[in-house]
């Protein structure tokens, strides 16, 4: 069978991480949407998304496909019930589709001729960027159930203070010395490559995702996923970081995302709560308003390639749009546009050819091109996100 992802309704309250990758991309305790759907699925997956993103993410359609929509986060059930769909068949929860088999083209699709399967069960879905480390304690412990299942961990080396080890799991290559592991509040998961150095304190859950690093006497709670290549020191509590970003100093971090290639200078702090406790709004895209998240905790939002200077300070309820550099002292405003240089005192255009000149040095760093295919997707978004700016 053919599997494809869409994007579906949710994309645009997903922004600006949906503004650089397909929602399918995103990712949500240890593994990304897509890596999901295919460890349950046992197939590959390509992807229904933006006209500028296809060509880095294209789709491929055969005559029969099973179209999936990409902000459910699959479980056995639901996987069990897209495995069974018939031509013309749809599973919705609720009112929203989940999954639909067609031999039509995409855009003669009508749902409402479908035959309806109802799915009631227990559903994890993303469809708003606070979501994504709100419900990542959720995610994180079905990740880890998904990938240690019958297998059995590389063992927790002794110089370890150690609490509840049946909740840890170490891949190939981990890396764990003199550092506190206390799982009894969620797993704590090492991946392959992946190290804490020493003196860190954990407290679960954690995912450390392939060859991410903790750096000495760090301090990780709530439900934190450290993203491939990622490095990170300081204190973080509840936060996901999606792969190759950096926030290697001290500093706090709190109930915030980060997406790829971020770098947070020393000191760098984040509020997650306002001082009269209200709950905390996010610029939202799609309204261009400050939307209700209903949280009382709820700091940063950042998209790929933005990066912030030494002792930066960001106000509850941050939103960085894509390759920004923020700099300075006192606290700049709670939306940040993309491609924008500057902090407290205002903002100028951050030209695409200084960007990519950095987007380009710091990817080598990590021996990945900045290809064609990369610079075409930030042409887009320069263009695409030109109203907000203002010079």
């Amino acid at each position: 069978m053919n599997y494809i992802l869409f994007d579906g309704p949710s994309r645009n309250a997903l922004l600006p991480f949906t503004f650089t990758r397909p929602v399918a991309d995103i990712r949500i305790g240890i593994l990304s949407i897509r890596e999901k759907w295919e460890k349950y699925l046992g197939y590959t997956t390509t992807t229904v998304t933006e006209e500028y993103l296809s060509e880095k993410w294209p789709m491929v359609e055969l005559e029969e496909n099973v179209m999936l929509n990409a902000s459910f986060l699959p479980n056995e059930e639901i996987v069990a019930l897209v495995k069974s769909l018939e031509e013309n068949q749809a599973v919705f929860c609720g009112e929203e589709v989940i999954a639909f088999f067609t031999t039509s083209a995409q855009e003669e699709v009508d749902l409402e001729k479908y035959e309806a399967i109802e799915y009631d069960g227990d559903v994890l879905r993303v469809e708003n960027t606070w979501d994504i480390f709100s419900k990542n304690a959720m995610a994180l412990e079905a990740d880890f159930e998904l990938l240690t299942k019958g297998r059995k961990s590389q063992p927790i080396p002794t110089s370890n203070n150690v609490i509840a080890a049946e909740n840890i799991f170490l891949e190939e290559g981990a890396k764990v010395e003199f550092c506190t592991l206390n799982a009894s509040t969620g797993p704590i998961y090492i991946g392959k490559g992946a190290e804490i150095m020493e003196g860190s304190i954990i407290r679960g859950g954690l995912a450390m995702c392939e060859h991410s690093v903790l750096k000495l006497g760090s301090k990780i709670y709530g439900a934190t996923t450290v993203g491939p290549y990622c490095k990170v020191g300081g204190e973080v509590n509840n936060s996901v970081l999606f792969a190759y970003s950096n926030k290697g100093h001290e500093g706090f971090l709190g109930n915030s995302v980060l997406g790829e290639w971020c770098n947070l200078g020393a000191d760098t702090n984040n509020s997650n709560l306002k001082n009269n406790y209200a709950p905390v709004r996010l610029w939202s895209y799609e309204t261009e308003n400050f939307a209700k998240t209903g949280l009382q905790f709820c700091g940063l939002m950042m998209g790929d390639h933005s990066k912030c200077g030494i002792n930066t300070m960001f106000n509850t309820g941050t939103v960085v749009g894509v390759s920004a550099n923020i700099f300075g002292s006192g606290f700049p405003r709670n939306f940040i546009p993309s491609f924008v240089w500057g902090g407290a005192s205002g903002f100028t255009t951050y030209l695409p050819k200084k960007a990519y000149e950095t987007a380009r040095a710091m990817m080598a760093r990590r021996d990945i091109a900045f290809d064609a295919k990369e610079q075409a997707i930030l042409d887009h978004i320069f263009e695409e996100t030109k109203k907000w700016r203002k010079d």
